[in-house]
């Protein structure tokens, strides 16, 4: 017996949708794979979290692994030459943008925390200064 519909709605609670979506994006990862083997299809897959986290699949090329070059003629070897600089431009591009925005929150939580030191130290000083104030109190009222 087939297991039944599923309510195609929002998971609410928020600890069912992340794991459903890793679930989920494990199910979908495997399909993709699959179908790139069983029927020789190039295929890309790509998943955003909803945190912005990627996800992704790409079936390979043979020749992108430098394989199965004989058959090329040097026009053909020319532009695998393009497609490869072009994309590994694209990764050297995006790993530096997940850099500069790994670099910026950490600058926004450095500030935040400095922020926070800042305010404990106010907190102490005020601290401080109460107690030698009730000393002075105590002393003189002796």
């Amino acid at each position: 017996m087939g297991r039944g519909r599923v309510e195609l709605k929002r998971i609410e609670n928020k600890i069912n949708r992340q794991v459903t979506f890793a679930k989920r994006r494990n199910g979908l990862l495997k399909k993709a794979y699959e179908l790139s083997v069983l029927c020789d299809a190039e295929v890309a897959l790509i998943i955003f979290s909803n945190r912005g986290k990627l996800y992704e699949f790409c079936s390979t090329s043979k020749q992108l692994f430098g394989e199965d070059l004989g058959p090329l003629n040097l026009k053909e070897l020319e532009q695998l030459e393009r497609q490869l600089d072009s994309t590994l431009r694209q990764i050297r591009s995006i790993r530096t943008q997940s850099m500069l925005d790994r670099l910026s929150e950490l600058q926004v939580k450095k500030t935040k925390q400095d922020r926070r030191g800042q305010e404990v130290k106010m907190v102490i000083h005020i601290i401080n200064t109460r107690i030698s104030i009730l000393n002075l109190k105590a002393s003189s009222s002796l």
